[in-house]
C-alpha cells in the first residue's frame, strides 16, 4: 500500500508542477462549469445538439481559462463577473426590501428631481415635501389592508406643507 500512496503523491506533485504559473479555478469558472452541466443535462433529455455544443464550448473555454498563464487577464475577467454578481445581489435585496415595505408605505417620485419618497399608507390627501430638492407636491395616499390600529400614530410634521395647512 505504501507504493500506491507514493505513486499518488508523485502524481499529485506532477500536477502541481504542471499548474505552476497557471491561473487555475475561480468563481467564474465554477459558474461556467455549472452552466455547462445544465446544458449537458438538457441536451440529454431534449436530444438537441445545440445544448451539447454549447456545453462543450463552455467547458473548453473554462479549461482554457484554468490552464492560462495570463493570470492578470483571467483575474480581471473574474473581477468583472464578481462585480456584476454583487450589483445583481444589491438590486435583488433592494427589490425585496421595497416589496416588504410596500405593505405599509407608498413610494412616490418627486416630480422635479425624481427622488423616491416613502409615505405611510392610510393618511388620505397629504402634501409631501421632497427631502432632496424641497419641492412640495400633493398625493392621495390609499389605505393599507392591515387595520385601523396602524394609522393611530401621529404623522410627521415634515411632510405637511403650507398648501395643506
Amino acid at each position: 500500500k505504501k507504493t500506491d500512496y507514493m505513486g499518488d503523491n508523485r502524481m499529485k506533485q506532477k500536477i502541481q508542477h504542471f499548474m505552476m504559473g497557471r491561473y487555475g479555478a475561480d468563481q467564474l469558472g465554477q459558474i461556467l462549469m455549472g452552466i455547462s452541466v445544465v446544458f449537458l443535462v438538457v441536451s440529454l433529455f431534449t436530444r438537441w445538439d445545440i445544448f451539447y455544443i454549447l456545453a462543450l464550448g463552455l467547458m473548453g473555454y473554462e479549461y482554457y481559462r484554468m490552464m492560462s498563464r495570463k493570470t492578470t487577464q483571467r483575474y480581471a475577467e473574474n473581477q468583472k463577473y464578481l462585480n456584476w454578481r454583487y450589483k445583481l445581489a444589491v438590486k435583488w435585496n433592494r427589490k425585496k426590501e421595497h416589496l416588504k415595505q410596500s405593505k405599509t408605505y407608498h413610494f412616490y417620485k418627486c416630480p422635479s428631481c425624481r427622488q423616491k419618497v416613502r409615505v405611510p399608507k392610510g393618511k388620505g390627501k397629504i402634501c409631501i415635501t421632497c427631502p432632496k430638492c424641497k419641492t412640495e407636491f400633493i398625493k392621495k395616499v390609499k389605505a393599507a389592508a392591515l387595520g385601523a390600529a396602524q394609522y393611530a400614530s401621529p404623522f410627521s410634521v415634515e411632510w405637511v406643507c403650507s398648501l395643506c395647512a
